[in-house]
This record gives structure tokens, sequence and C-alpha cells, in this order.
């Protein structure tokens, strides 16, 4: 007979949970770490803290109601970033149901049938630049069915599915140059204009992108010629639900042209008229409205999907809001300011680019717990920003320790949702991916390294 009561199985805290137990912490340090406060200066129109002048202040721990006080306040606060991201995910959700991304990525599979380096590199390459963009993230999960299939016919196995799919879509990820969750929301809460220093964080999109491609393709080849010298097995020849056939109508070319021609423009309306975060929520919802009209949605479909897709984001976007009250207690009781002063202390014995990389680290260490990009820059940037001013770090490089670092993990914690669920759907054991992932992420580190090093020698701008 089973026993009555087993013993239950630990399980690792939801995202909300450790963040909620972090917002325990924080007013529990309220009434432990000293007050304190740095002299600001305003250079150009941005706040900038003055180093050496941290001095104590007076304390104002926080209440009981404090606590839940924070959270309102906290989803207020964060409101321009929170419908950034529900609106962005509504109009991609648009897009994605138009069947033109299934569509187009079946496309090239058909084009380059035959020619198995240049299906590896173009399929990487398409998921990698959605992955850039924010158009894929958390929604590659389904796609990886679509990397079964093309491993399936290539005979190969299911790590090659994988790494086609969500691991081209997150070394594009980890730069995410033109991406709205991570250095949009960084960006702007580190008053860096929104989307600069896109040249060199193109350039580590293409190494971080090549080094994948790569590394997919030697091992894939490897396969190819010995089967034996897969991790895991080939997969086998048997019928599959769904094939590599779908159509690519002239509507999905043009809304995908559109989207491509929309967000191109947007980066040239930052620069040139100044459109901030508001702008780009705002023309998310033109970029879905237009989208589904292409499509040939009426005005219900489209608004279900619209709503469908900022459904499918309200768990992430939330995450913002939850994060900023932890900044909200700290603030208010004046021991934010300690906490920098704190970290800079032993960082400022070291050089400039040994602290950048300390930050690079630190961040990778925070994403254990908070596997959310927007969520994490809410906790990290208002920390780095005055720190990167202390120690003579310009903001951007800041900007980018924090992508580099949140990016990177996604790859290999097991505590990514996204990372774990298409493990689940190609069926391969998180073990046997972190030994197949460990070498390229090892160079991606030295990507890192290089570009941040580079990054701080050049004075990386602006700010």
């Amino acid at each position: 007979m089973e026993e009555s009561h087993k013993k239950k199985r630990w399980e690792m805290p939801d995202t909300y949970v450790i963040l909620f137990a972090v917002l325990l912490l924080a007013v529990a340090l309220t009434y432990i770490v000293p007050a304190g406060s740095f002299e600001r200066e305003t250079v150009e129109g941005v706040e900038r803290v003055v180093s050496g002048t941290y001095s104590q202040t007076e304390g104002n721990p926080a209440g009981f109601m404090d606590l839940f006080l924070a959270l309102q306040q906290g989803m207020v606060e964060s409101a321009d970033l929170i419908f950034l991201v529900l609106f962005a995910g509504g109009a991609f959700e648009i897009i994605e149901r138009s069947g033109a991304i299934r569509g187009g990525i079946l496309r090239a599979v058909n084009v380059t049938r035959g020619k198995e380096f240049w299906l590896i590199a173009l399929i990487s390459i398409l998921f990698a630049l959605g992955g850039a963009v924010g158009a894929v993230a958390n929604s590659v999960i389904p796609f990886v069915a679509i990397g079964l299939i093309i491993a399936r016919a290539l005979k190969l196995d299911a790590l090659v599915a994988v790494a086609i799919t969500f691991g081209a879509t997150f070394a594009g990820f980890n730069v995410g140059f033109l991406n709205p969750y991570t250095v949009g929301v960084a960006q702007t809460i580190a008053d860096v204009p929104l989307f600069s220093g896109m040249g060199l964080r193109i350039l580590a999109f293409v190494l971080i992108v090549g080094v994948t491609i790569w590394y997919t393709w030697r091992y894939a080849k490897g396969v190819l010629n010995d089967p034996s010298k897969s991790l895991i097995g080939v997969l086998e020849d048997q019928s599959q639900d769904g094939s590599l056939d779908a159509p690519f109508t002239g509507r999905h070319k043009l809304i995908l042209s559109f989207a491509g021609i929309a967000l191109a423009f947007f980066v040239f309306a930052t620069i040139k008229m100044g459109w901030t975060i508001n702008h780009m929520a705002a023309f998310f919802i033109f970029i879905g409205l237009v989208s589904g009209i292409i499509a040939g949605m009426n005005y219900n479909q489209l608004t279900m999907a619209f709503m469908e897709g900022c459904k499918n984001l309200v768990y992430g976007a939330l995450i913002i809001g939850v994060a900023r009250a932890i900044l909200i207690v700290m603030e208010n009781a004046y021991i934010l300011d300690t906490l920098v002063h704190a970290l800079s202390v032993p960082l400022e014995t070291l050089p400039p680019v040994l602290a950048a990389l300390g930050m690079f680290a630190a961040n990778g260490a925070l994403n254990f717990l908070v596997p959310s990009g927007s969520g994490q820059a809410m906790i990290a940037m208002p920390i780095l920003t005055p720190l990167a001013d202390m120690l003579g770090i310009t903001r951007q490089v800041a900007v980018q320790a924090f992508q580099f670092g949140d990016g990177f993990t996604n790859s290999i914690f097991p505590t990514s949702g996204p990372l774990m669920a298409s493990l689940a759907v190609a069926g391969v054991a998180w073990v046997k991916w972190f030994k197949w992932m460990l070498p390229l992420f090892g160079i991606w580190v030295l990507i890192a390294v290089v570009m941040l090093s580079v990054g701080v020698l050049m004075n990386w701008g602006p700010i």
C-alpha cells in the first residue's frame, strides 16, 4: 500500500513569490540599514549622482501599510513600461495569428531544402532577429515543434531543434538592439536616449549569432556524418503531426514588410523626432491595427487577437510594477543610496573595466531569482545607474552589462520558464542541454567581456 502522506516535492518559488519575499526583506532593511543620500546635479538635462557626496540622513522606516501601498504605487509609476509590454504583446499576437511568421519561416525551409547549412543558418537568423526586436521571446515555445519537424527531416536530433529555435531566439535577445522589453526599459530608467548605441549592439548581435550558428552547425554536421555523435540520439523517421508546408501569401509578405518598416521608422523617430517609450507603446497599437487590417481580420477578430496578446503578457508586465515596489520602499526610507554607496566602496578600487564586468556578473546571478528581463531592469538599473556615474562608467555600458547578464543566463538557468518549456516540447533533458550549451555560453561570455571592455575604454555613450 502506498503511504497516505507522501513528502511533498520541493518546487522553485514563482517569480512573484520571490519578489514579494525581496519586498519583505526591503521593508526589514529600512529598520536596519542607515538612511543616507548623495547630492545630485543636472548635466544637460540628465540628473547624475555626485561621487563622494554621500552622507547619512534621518531615516523613515516602512510601516505595515507602506508595504502594500508600495505595490499599488509601483504599478502606477511603471504604467508607461507596463503598457508598452502589453501593447507590444497585442501587436505581435496579431502578426502571429495572421500566419505570416510561420509562413515566412517555413518558406525559408523550403527554399533551402537540401542545403543543410544554409537551412540552419537562415532559420537561426530569423529567430535571432525575432529575439532582437522583441517579436519572439516567450512565444518561441510553440515554434520548437517546427524545429523538431526540420530536425527530423534532416535526420538530426532534438538538441538541434531547440538550438535553431529557442537558442537562436535568445542569442538575439542577448543583445536586443531593438527590444522594447529589455533595452527599451533599461535605457528609459537610466535616462539614456531610447535605442541609442545601436551600432555597437548590432556588431555584438552579428558576433553572438554568428558563433551560435557556427556552433550549432559544427554539432549538426558531426551528427549528419556519424549519428552516434548525437548526445541524445537522432529523431526517428516516423510520421509527425504538422508538415513543412504552409501558405506564405502576398498578405503575409505585406504584413512582415510593414512591421519591419514600422520598426525601422520608430528608430528614425527616436533619433530625429525625440520619440519616447510612450510613443513606442502607442505605435504598437498602430502596428497591430494595420497588420490586422492587412490580414483581413474583422474588427472583432482584431480586437480579440490584440487582447489575447496583452493577456499573454500580463504576467511579465505586472512584474515590472512589483519590482518597482521594492525600490519605492527603499527610496522612501532613504536606504537606496546607502546600498549604492556600499556597493561602490569595493568597486572604487577596481579599474572601470573590471567594475563593468562585475556589474555583468552580478546581473547574471540576479537572473536566477528574477528571470524576467523587464522586471530585472526595474530592480537593477536604479542601482547600476548611480553606480556607473560614481565609477566613471557610462550609463550605456551599464545598460549593456545588465542586458548581457540577463540574456545569457536565460539559456542555462532552470528557473527560465521559456527554456524549460522549450525543452519539454522537444523532450530534451535539462542536463543534456546544459552539457551541450555550456561551451557556447562560454564563447558568449568572452564576447561580452570584450564588448564591455571596449565600451568602457571608448567611453561608449551617450551619457
